[in-house]
């Protein structure tokens, strides 16, 4: 294919004359053409990955890199005075997912293709996402975050099929992407739209009438679930992605040759988090209904479905009240009650059934009962599913249990938004790492001034970049000199932003005090808190009250800044995390199942600042202590702090004048000039009389830690030596280990 002849083809005109818009346009529907070339159906079995989120982050550069075109693009666009990087900007980013399981979803189905697996993704295509932030008055606003264009990456297929709920039927229509693996082949993520959509009925910011179902069901992700209606339409959601699921998955297997009673042979489902759950009984339903009689269509199901746990938090493991499946699916009830009652009648134990004495239904139950797979998603996740939270389930069933501890896709965080590091290292190593990850180690033996330095000044250049895009998009600017602090990630208490920003408040102290850093630091956040979540929506009006008190703050403002990244997403996120110095990964301990921004941070050349939890047990034992900074209690004392019910907060205020000193500023005349005294004050009351993330039980060793991270900093060779080990010891970390152990162990394609 001449590529510069399909553009002018596709625009009818030549090259320079096209509008960026124009070029974009083309290369969207080149990148199409090319990656429907390399589509294959073939092997009888294939895994469906069901997720509620997938976020795939912009695909323009990413599909030309992984088709091999990215180089040749960007030569013929420069030729024509073009600049790819403003061709990007072009395309809106899919609102399809959040946080780090709808970007662990999409780092997977593109490692299926690269690997060359026979596996699509499932989900649901929100016209809005969760929502578009902005700040005003120094609080989260959210307003709709529309995507979908005439020109874009989905594409409309024939695929409808009837849903039905209590007293209602719906049509869903299927949309596919294509997902390009990298030399590999096309495989699809199959979403489904509601045809009688209906944008015009929300109202003020991202309100609408969530009893409204037949308009509204695929408006938004995770709408606000703050009241009953809202609980129930995430009940009317997630059927309606199971439900066209199923049909979609039955019928492509009986297109195969399949007779439904051999359905394992030809589909795994893989079930990522509880929410897509109810596609067992749904499943167990159809199957049913095509004659198959109810034992055996569990036990099918049973060896057809695979569990994907993502979290140890009990509040995010679904648990639907039975009125409520009653109201939404009465079709399912019966079989969700017979499914329990199978389940009883082999385990007697009340706490291990799907549907408890409250008439609560347990999700993830019904996902272990009736799955032949659960895994965990870090070593340490899947250890203390073992042993505490799922531990009578593990006793039931230890065959069922493993760990695929995460990954992420190489080609974007580093190929596609590091290309100064991607160079530096090809040049040292070859290109053996884009395909194989564990490669990277090659990199630790080029200990040498020269790479030292190259990786030092490819970090000053992306701190420059970083600093230039802050300027132009927030008005923001900030220091290329100084360290780049980062914690960027979904705003949840036990993710812990408010330990950040309580040590701010200390540093902001000191700095008064006269005590100045010998290098200036700037802090920076990114997070969406969900709308209902209160205490969230709070922690991110502190930082933006502490965002303004210190930048107009001419004694503090040049040795310390705070930024809070507006409408954190996949774009911004590959801009921030090849600039960063520090990394922040301060979850209390037992908390984080895994985190994967760990991974992406440290691949390029971030130092991380983390608790033993989630992945950075893992990291910590590649890297070694000199490379990663630890602080904190293990995840043993915090389990056992929760089961004695014996943390409390307020003792810490009290013995310690940092905390206190911290705390209290956080409620005092300079703060509350700036903020809203009602929000402040009830952050300040959640923190000293309840903590339940056990801010300050680690606040004293954080700061310490905090402190010795930025003195280290100071030995610019030291510290890059850091960095090289950090890098060279990321393999490990690549989502093409990661799928090459799920298909191993639990899909055998």
């Amino acid at each position: 294919m001449n590529l510069e002849q399909r553009i002018i083809e596709i625009n009818d005109k030549v090259v320079n004359q096209c509008s960026n818009k124009e070029i974009y346009s083309a290369l969207l529907k080149i990148v199409q053409e090319e990656a429907e070339k390399r589509q294959q159906e073939d092997g009888k079995k294939k895994v469906y990955y069901i997720s509620a989120e997938f976020l795939i982050g912009k695909l323009l550069s990413n599909n030309l890199i992984n088709l091999g075109m990215y180089e040749e693009v960007r030569k013929l666009l420069m030729e024509n005075g073009k600049n790819i990087c403003e061709i990007e900007e072009m395309e809106p980013e899919p609102s399809l997912g959040n946080g780090g399981l709808g970007r662990l979803a999409a780092c997977f189905l593109d490692s299926m293709a690269t690997l060359g697996l026979n596996g699509d993704g499932i989900g649901l295509n929100y016209h809005f996402g969760l929502f578009k932030q902005s700040f005003e008055d120094h609080l989260q606003m959210e307003d709709p975050n529309p995507w979908i264009e005439q020109n874009s990456w989905l594409t409309r297929t024939e695929v409808s099929y009837p849903v039905t709920f209590g007293g209602l039927t719906v049509r869903s229509r299927m949309y596919h992407i294509g997902v390009t693996g990298y030399q590999g082949r096309t495989n699809q993520l199959h979403l489904f739209d509601l045809e009688s959509i209906d944008e015009e009925i929300i109202q003020d910011g991202i309100s609408f009438d969530k009893e409204n179902i037949k308009k509204n069901l695929t408006l938004f992700l995770y709408p606000d679930d703050s009241d009953e209606a809202g609980r129930k339409l995430r009940i009317y959601q997630q059927y309606f992605m199971v439900s066209s699921a199923a049909q979609y998955i039955l019928e492509e297997c009986v297109k195969k040759g399949c007779k439904l009673y051999d359905l394992p042979d030809y589909a795994v489902i893989q079930i990522n988090d509880t929410h897509p759950s109810m596609v067992i009984p749904e499943l167990v339903r159809l199957l049913t209904l095509r004659g198959i009689s109810f034992e055996e269509a569990a036990e099918i199901v049973s060896k057809t479905c695979a569990y994907t746990n993502h979290t140890i938090l009990a509040e995010a493991l679904e648990k639907w009240p039975m009125e409520y499946l009653e109201e939404a699916v009465p079709q399912l009830v019966p079989v969700i009650k017979k499914l329990d009652k199978l389940a009883r009648n082999v385990h007697q134990d009340p706490s291990v059934a799907i549907i408890d004495e409250k008439d609560l239904v347990h999700m993830a139950h019904m996902d272990i009962h009736y799955g032949f797979s659960v895994n965990g998603v870090a070593y340490l996740h899947t250890e203390i599913l073992k042993k505490s939270e799922l531990k009578k389930f593990y006793d039931i069933y230890p065959e069922k249990f493993s760990n695929k501890t995460n990954g992420i896709t190489f080609r974007r965080w580093l190929l596609q938004c590091n290309p100064l590091l991607t160079q530096l290292i090809t040049s040292r190593i070859g290109e053996g790492y884009k395909k194989d990850a564990m490669e990277l180690e090659k990199l630790a033996a080029f200990d040498d001034e020269a790479t030292l330095k190259a990786i030092l000044d490819i970090k000053r250049q992306n701190k420059t970049a970083l600093k230039e895009y802050l300027m132009s998009t927030q008005g923001v600017d900030i220091n290329e000199n100084s360290i780049y602090d980062i914690q960027v990630k979904r705003l949840h208490e036990y993710k812990r932003q408010q330990m950040n920003a309580l040590y701010v408040i200390h540093k902001y102290l000191e700095i008064k005090k006269g005590n100045l850093p010998s290098t200036p630091v700037t802090v920076i956040f990114g997070a969406k808190a969900a709308p209902a979540y209160v205490i969230a929506k709070d922690i991110i009006h502190l930082i933006l009250c502490l965002q303004e008190l210190v930048g107009n703050d001419p004694q503090v403002s040049p040795y310390l800044k705070v930024v809070m990244v507006e409408n954190y997403n996949v774009s911004k996120a590959e801009k921030l995390i090849p600039a960063c110095d520090i990394s922040q990964q301060i979850s209390l301990a037992s908390k984080e199942a895994s985190g994967t921004g760990n991974m992406k941070f440290m691949l390029n050349g971030a130092v991380t600042l983390g608790t033993m939890d989630g992945a950075n047990v893992e990291i910590a034992e590649l890297v070694g202590e000199d490379n990663i900074y630890i602080f904190g209690e293990s995840s043993e004392t915090v389990i056992q702090h929760y089961e004695k019910a014996d943390y409390v907060s307020k003792e810490y205020y009290e013995t310690d004048e940092e905390i206190r000193e911290a705390l209290d500023f956080m409620v005092g005349a300079e703060m509350t000039a700036i903020g809203h005294k009602e929000n402040l004050k009830r952050l300040y009351d959640e923190i000293l009389k309840k903590d339940w993330f056990m801010t300050l039980l680690d606040y004293k060793a954080y700061s310490a830690a905090r402190e010795r991270i930025y003195k280290d900093y100071e030995d610019s060779f030291v510290w890059a030596k850091k960095m090289l080990i950090n890098i060279s010891k990321a393999g490990y970390f690549s989502s093409d280990r990661t799928i090459l152990e799920y298909n191993r162990d639990i899909w055998k394609l």
